[in-house]
């Protein structure tokens, strides 16, 4: 039972994860995405899985305040460095993820 329980939240996380990447060509994926995380958080506590909700939670707010910011700082022309920086974090981020989740192991710890 519980293996299975994991087993659909795995899915669900890989479609998370997929949201996140076509959010780069649709936008509002991850919107779509961010939404999903929140909604089934409680329900990854305590398992390997809820490193990864919490792992996509925190690269959407990080990647988001850096958009805002590279965005303004675009005036000044740092920003578009900015922007570019944390697309490639994103990215990595995403990557990493994606591979942990695949593997069956936490992300962000080795």
């Amino acid at each position: 039972m519980q293996e299975s329980k994991n087993e659909n939240l795995k899915q669900y996380n890989l479609i998370t994860y997929i949201l996140y990447l076509v959010g780069f060509l649709v936008g509002v994926t991850g919107l779509i995405a961010i939404i999903m995380n929140y909604v089934k958080r409680d329900e990854m506590r305590g398992t390997w899985l809820e490193s990864h909700v919490n792992w996509q939670i925190k690269t959407f707010w990080w990647c988001l305040l850096g958009y805002i910011v590279g965005a303004i700082l675009t005036i000044v022309l740092i920003g578009y460095l900015i922007l570019f920086l944390v697309l490639v974090w994103q990215i990595y981020r995403l990557v990493v993820g994606i591979n942990a989740l695949i593997d069956n192991r936490e992300v962000g710890t080795t």
